[in-house]
């Protein structure tokens, strides 16, 4: 399956990078940086209405390649500049074409907090998220077990960050529920299948408290779509090949945001 093939290049990769900077090194650069941060991701998706966090992906394993030019900078601009409340920047470089300096580029331009969007299989990444300068990191539920998914959110709150768990199907969410997930984020696309469906946000709200974040990821294409989260009581939305799709971002987010 896709999903395991990722979670196996992700451990390739983190233990290729264990060599070149030990975990001990990079725990310590990244508790040097500043910790009393006030969580700017959350404060993003805590705001009254409906919050965007737009994705910056030049490529994914279902699409292809999604953005033969890439001007990474000038869109994580244009998103911020149309209204974004937050960007998620892919790193993971095999099947998403994504990279490290992206995030740390990204996260240096613009002044809205960024998501690392990679598949996190060791609490070694969420120290390099902290040092590359990004303000969240995601923990996907089908990779990892609860006790990982807790020390993941510990670690990443001990750094002042904030972890967006993702959740599929109702297990998972319970999952990340009882591992303390403030922010539970439900994929609409399957990552096992790669099929989507929006019905799974709007059937899984109910089984999150409203005090918990819920975040609605993937097959968001329309005003239509967004008004219906809307009403469901969903925090925030991530939209990712929609917005890259589209010459002219900043308008296609404006029309997502009805303005």
């Amino acid at each position: 399956m896709i999903l395991e093939k990722l979670a196996e290049a992700s451990r390739y990769r983190v233990e290729k990078r264990k060599v070149r900077k030990s975990p001990e090194l990079l725990r310590r650069e990244a508790e040097s940086m500043g910790r009393e941060t006030g969580f700017p991701f959350e404060a993003a998706l805590r705001k009254p209405d409906l919050s965007f966090i737009c994705e910056v992906k030049k490529a994914s394993p279902s699409k292809g390649v999604l953005a033969p030019e890439f001007p990474y900078l000038q869109i994580a601009s244009e998103y911020e500049e149309a209204g974004a409340d937050a960007v998620s920047c892919l790193t993971e470089p095999e099947y998403f074409q994504g990279s490290d300096r992206y995030l740390e580029e990204i996260a240096g331009k613009v002044s809205i907090p960024v998501l690392r969007k990679d598949f996190t299989v060791d609490p070694y990444m969420i120290y390099e998220a902290k040092v590359l300068g990004a303000s969240a990191v995601l923990l996907i539920c089908a990779l990892l077990d609860r006790g990982e998914i807790r020390e993941g959110i510990q670690i990443a709150d001990s750094l002042g960050m904030s972890a967006l768990v993702e959740a599929h199907d109702e297990e998972e969410v319970e999952k990340a529920l009882d591992a303390g997930a403030r922010i539970i984020g439900v994929n609409n696309r399957d990552l096992r299948t790669f099929q989507v469906n929006l019905d799974n946000s709007r059937r899984l709200r109910k089984l999150v408290p409203r005090q918990i974040l819920f975040v609605s990821e993937s097959g968001i294409h329309t005003p239509e779509d967004i008004r219906k989260l809307r009403e469901n009581g969903t925090d925030a939305v991530l939209i990712g090949e929609t917005l890259m799709k589209r010459p002219d971002k900043k308008k296609a987010l404006r029309e997502l945001k009805g303005i």
